[in-house]
Order: structure tokens, then sequence, then C-alpha cells
């Protein structure tokens, strides 16, 4: 029996926000939350898929400290953006 569309963003959002170290769930569960309802199917597919890496190789990669594979790189840009424009201070 496959997953139904709804059951797999549930466990997408889920596992964005439950990694293996905390500065992974603060940067996909945020991100994960905003825009997986409006992915597009292959981004949800590339998205699934980043969600089996390993955080120590995730880290680097959203950071801009290592590159990370070609598929993701897109992907990967889009998170740190996301990320960043979530810590840039705010005007007051």
């Amino acid at each position: 029996m496959s997953e139904t569309a709804e059951a797999r963003l549930k466990r997408m959002a889920m596992r964005s926000w439950r990694r293996g170290t905390k500065e992974m769930d603060l940067i996909l569960g945020p991100y994960g939350d905003a825009r997986l309802a409006a992915m597009a199917p292959e981004t949800l597919d590339l998205y699934d898929a980043l969600l089996h890496e390993n955080d120590q190789d995730l880290l680097p990669w959203v950071l801009g400290q290592t590159p990370p594979p070609p598929p993701y790189a897109a992907l990967i840009a889009e998170i740190a953006a996301f990320a960043r424009s979530r810590l840039a201070p705010q005007p007051r």
C-alpha cells in the first residue's frame, strides 16, 4: 500500500523537525513548514531524498562550507536563503 499525499507531507514535515542535530532541526523544520505544501511533485521527491542525507553532510552544504551534490544544489541554495532570511535582523 502506498503512502497518501497527506501522509507523505506529514512524514516529511516531521522528519524536517526531527533530524539528528538541533541545528538541522532549526533549519529544515521551519523550511518544511513554510514550503512543503506548495512544492511541485519533482521538488517533493528531491526534498524527500534530501531528508535521507546525513546531517553531518547537510549542515556544511547549507552553510556553504562544502558544495552539495549537483542534484541538490538549487534546493540547498533555497534552504540556505530561507534560513538566512529568518536569521537576518528585522527592521524596527
